[in-house]
């Protein structure tokens, strides 16, 4: 069971309120790429970083054969101006870490500091891998890392990772046992009328009035056209149009994102929005120019990965404090290493109601109970000595 080392803590907490006062976002996180460098050459832990890429892999081998397990972190930050009044702010206007990938950070950093210390490898077959890749927040940071054949030299078998959950409170962990996240993908729709006087509307052709009715229409596509235990979510995050209260503009952009949990569901959705917007055409005399960006799949959790996971963590907080999660609505572009190795990703309660942290991820208010650091740490370590104690 987890007992708290309060040297290792503070040496957590440490990196990580460094890691949060400079934060920096997808594709910038060069001074975060080097200081994951130095905390692992510190511990004399080989290190590889990539031309043109922000990130690093540390690797740590054991004798040799035996199977090679990875552990991603994601190290990029929001474009969000933190509101927290803490000693630990963020330093950098308009920039926070409010989805806790500097905790992610800090935790495989630790995992990668109590494997040092133990000398867990030195009896061990096998290598263990980190992974420190950027711009998860852009989807694009995984795939990158993948196209750097980061999965071979030696060829990885299994890859874990975590992410902070206010949803739960610190000290109590969850697992996905099969789907994890939905897929998201983004449409962009641009409709183009006659723009002329306000006062005169029986002249001018009004994209404002189409694209409201696609806003309200769009809502019936998951309350009408899915089954109510198919999860689906449709959102209109940006709606552009007009630049005077008394002019009707030329053109209206709108933008959104589709959340399935089945292809089928999205093939469904994305199906309905092309019909919606050709009615639009029709009945208002716009034109539309209708666009879907594919984003990510939905993420599948490889069920022995996950097993695992679950018996580290009860065995680290005891089996009352870990659960089974239904999947979410939100995305994680760990998917794309689960399309290529069994793996699994979990969820760390971070949240403590009676100090006020309860604030949901991308919110300006997000922070974490502290506590989950080392909590993360050891699973994840125990995660890894399991593993490779099994390896041949």
């Amino acid at each position: 069971m987890f007992r708290s080392d309060p040297e290792f803590l503070q040496w957590l907490v440490t990196i990580r309120r460094d890691i949060h006062r400079h934060p920096e976002i997808s594709h910038e996180e060069r001074l975060t790429t080097q200081k994951i460098v130095e905390i692992l050459e510190a511990l004399n832990i080989e290190v590889r970083t990539f031309p043109k890429m922000t990130g690093a892999l540390g690797l740590i081998r054991g004798s040799s054969g035996g199977r090679t397990i990875a552990l991603r972190a994601d190290i990029d930050a929001l474009p969000i101006m933190e509101l927290n009044d803490v000693p630990y702010k963020s330093q950098y206007d308009g920039i926070m870490h409010a989805c806790g990938h500097d905790a992610n950070t800090t935790i495989m950093l630790g995992v990668a500091k109590k494997i040092v210390r133990s000398g867990l490898m030195s009896k061990s077959l096998g290598t263990v891998k980190f992974f420190f890749q950027p711009a998860e927040e852009r989807v694009a940071g995984a795939k990158a890392m993948i196209e750097k054949s980061v999965l071979e030299n030696p060829r990885v078998d299994r890859v874990i990772a975590g992410h902070m959950s206010p949803d739960l409170p610190v000290g109590k962990v969850g697992i996905f046992r099969s789907i994890g996240y939905a897929s998201s993908d983004r449409f962009v729709l641009l409709i183009t009328g006659k723009g002329g006087h306000g006062a005169r509307p029986e002249e001018c052709v009004d994209p404002v009035v189409a694209g409201s009715l696609f806003v309200n229409h769009i809502q019936s596509i998951v309350s009408r056209n899915t089954k109510p235990t198919e999860a689906a979510v449709i959102t209109v995050g940006k709606f552009v149009a007009g630049n005077a209260s008394n002019v009707i503009p030329e053109t209206a952009l709108l933008e959104g994102s589709i959340r399935a949990l089945s292809v089928r569901v999205r093939d469904q959705i994305i199906r309905r929005l092309h019909d919606i917007v050709s009615g639009l055409e029709k009945t208002f005399g716009v034109q539309c120019q209708f666009q879907i960006h594919n984003g990510v799949p939905i993420l599948i959790n490889n069920r022995g990965v996950a097993e695992s996971l679950y018996d580290a963590s009860a065995q680290v907080l005891g089996p009352e404090n870990v659960s089974y999660l239904p999947p979410i609505m939100g995305s994680e572009d760990f998917v794309y290493f689960t399309l290529e190795r069994p793996s699994a990703i979990m969820r760390l309660g971070c949240s403590n109601e009676k100090r006020g942290i309860v604030h949901s991820v991308h919110s300006p208010y997000f922070d974490i109970d502290e506590t989950v650091l080392e909590i993360g740490t050891e699973i994840f370590y125990e995660a890894v000595k399991c593993y490779l104690s099994h390896s041949k």
